[in-house]
């Protein structure tokens, strides 16, 4: 078992489910649940499992998916804002909506877009869409994103949340070997708690941080 949790380093873990695939842990101090690195997979095979997503600008209904993030992030920011898209994939989306919007948007994906540069910037807005199941070490680079952001600063995650509702073995989200940790709006809290953040929930999926 692994000995600590990967967003708030907390040795306060336990087993809370296993199956052929994998075991997950969960953290009593952020609700985090993760699996053990022992589970995660190569780069080269995560890597491969990008590759045959087909994200394209162009698809309207994965437009209309990313507009979870866009609206309430428009909702927030000046003409002129600067923003990072955290994990832009093989086909970066929601940095052109932005654009369209008359907003610049630099983008950082460790497979498609591995531009170090942007860790050094300040950012009026950062969006991170369906990426940080994908983190290995969430706190790091969490707390790295926040960070970056500029005061008054919007930091925008997009992840399927665990809630009460979900059955988590029959629960799909789970099922992707690159999905590796699991939030629910407690461990949304915790982060809010920790940065000073304010904290707004939109739906199940999408949460705004606010420096």
């Amino acid at each position: 078992m692994a000995n600590y949790c990967p967003l708030c380093n907390s040795t306060h873990i336990s087993a809370y489910f296993s199956n052929k695939d994998a075991e997950y842990l969960s953290c009593s101090q952020c609700d985090l649940v993760f699996t053990p690195e022992t589970f995660h997979l190569s780069d080269v095979d995560e890597k491969s499992r990008y590759d045959s997503h087909q994200n394209n600008p162009k698809d309207l209904g994965y437009r209309a998916f990313l507009s979870q993030v866009l609206n309430p992030v428009l909702d927030y920011i000046q003409p002129n804002s600067k923003g990072l898209d955290f994990g832009s994939g093989p086909g970066p989306t929601l940095s052109v909506m932005f654009e369209e919007q008359g907003y610049k948007v630099d983008l950082f994906d460790k497979f498609y877009a591995n531009d170090q540069v942007v860790f050094d910037r300040k950012y009026d807005f950062i969006t991170a869409t369906e990426v940080v199941e994908h983190l290995a070490k969430p706190g790091d680079e969490l707390n790295s994103l926040y960070s970056m952001l500029n005061t008054n600063g919007v930091l925008a995650v997009m992840t399927k949340m665990i809630h009460n509702e979900i059955d988590f073995k029959s629960w799909y989200y789970k099922d992707d070997p690159t999905h590796i940790c699991f939030f629910s709006q407690t461990t949304m809290k915790y982060l809010a708690r920790m940065w000073g953040s304010n904290i707004e929930f939109y739906g199940n999926d999408v949460v705004l941080f606010f420096k």
